[in-house]
């Protein structure tokens, strides 16, 4: 099992950040109640709005709205694990994840690539995430391999099930995976269930987790819903990772911003510790600034790395392991 450096340790010498005070942390937690409570989350799924009714949040099935009492959130922050295991094909992959440690995995879910023979910009192709998936496999510094591309010349509505095959055809490595309804996550534990040696194997050690976003502002897609109820059922680890942007779909200050993406994340992580308590979470973010001039995501900005530092923050006052995007 890999068990990475630890990171962010307090130190009197070299360097170290101090993003948030504790002070700090409970001002975003207490505003991230309010909003959840006052303010709710839009939810367009008929499953999950029965499920969060089921644990205690109050539902408008009309405006598919739902509303967070501040205990069902807390309980439900409460129930996810410190630590995950990430487990891997070959068990010396296996990647634990809590605390401080840090480790890392390619950024996900490309539509073009710049290519290797003529550097010409292309769509990409399932050969693209094989190749990747070797990549990602050979190399140390990767802890886990994430859906790399989208293979543009395969059927879209299948796209993910072609790219969990060429990912974990050619890697040893834990797989995220991002499949985008009730019948492509239940295919993908199939196909997982299988590399495994059954779906309890599966659930022992899981060697594929979900990746899903909920939508900025203040809203979870049905799909979204649909990905984390599936995964949360099997007891598999599912990262709820809001890509807000500062200025676009979430207020233009940071601390606004914050809130918002924690907003988002909570009630996501919610809706899997009320499916199964106990279900493994990932708390993401790939939250950032909108350009203003040509309304686009700036990753790798100053205020992304601000912004990641203090989701990390959050994560670790709340004890949930922290995933997030980057440069």
């Amino acid at each position: 099992m890999r068990r990475s450096k630890a990171a962010g340790e307090n130190m009197f010498e070299g360097f170290s950040i101090n993003c948030m005070s504790e002070a700090a942390v409970e001002r975003i937690h207490e505003a991230t109640l309010e909003v959840l409570k006052f303010t709710g989350i839009k939810v367009h799924s008929d499953d999950a709005l029965e499920i969060y009714y089921g644990g205690g949040c109050t539902v408008d099935k009309k405006s598919r709205t739902v509303y967070f009492p501040a205990h069902v959130v807390e309980d439900c922050i409460r129930s996810a694990p410190s630590s995950i295991v990430l487990a891997a094909r070959n068990p010396e992959h296996d990647f634990l994840m809590g605390g401080k440690r840090v480790g890392f995995c390619n950024f996900s879910c490309g539509v073009q690539v710049v290519d290797l023979e003529d550097g010409s910009v292309r769509e990409s192709t399932k050969k693209d995430t094989e190749d990747v998936a070797k990549l990602v496999d050979y190399l140390d510094q990767y802890d886990i391999l994430d859906c790399p591309v989208v293979p543009r010349e395969v059927n879209q509505e299948v796209f993910c099930l072609h790219n969990y095959e060429a990912m974990t055809a050619n890697t040893t490595k834990h797989c995220s995976t991002a499949p985008h309804s009730f019948r492509h996550a239940e295919l993908i534990i199939e196909m997982a269930s299988a590399v495994a040696g059954g779906k309890d194997k599966l659930r022992q050690r899981p060697i594929i987790s979900a990746d899903v976003c909920p939508q900025s502002p203040l809203s979870i897609a049905r799909e979204t819903c649909e990905t984390i109820i599936a995964y949360a059922r099997h007891e598999l680890p599912v990262d709820v990772l809001s890509m807000a942007l500062a200025g676009g779909t979430s207020p233009v200050t940071l601390a606004g911003t914050l809130v918002t993406h924690n907003a988002e994340v909570l009630a996501g992580i919610c809706l899997s510790q009320l499916t199964k308590r106990g279900t493994p979470n990932m708390y993401g973010s790939s939250t950032t600034i909108m350009e203003m001039r040509r309304g686009t995501a700036t990753v790798g900005c100053p205020e992304m790395a601000m912004l990641g530092a203090c989701v990390a923050t959050m994560a670790k006052s709340y004890m949930i392991p922290s995933f997030l995007a980057g440069s």
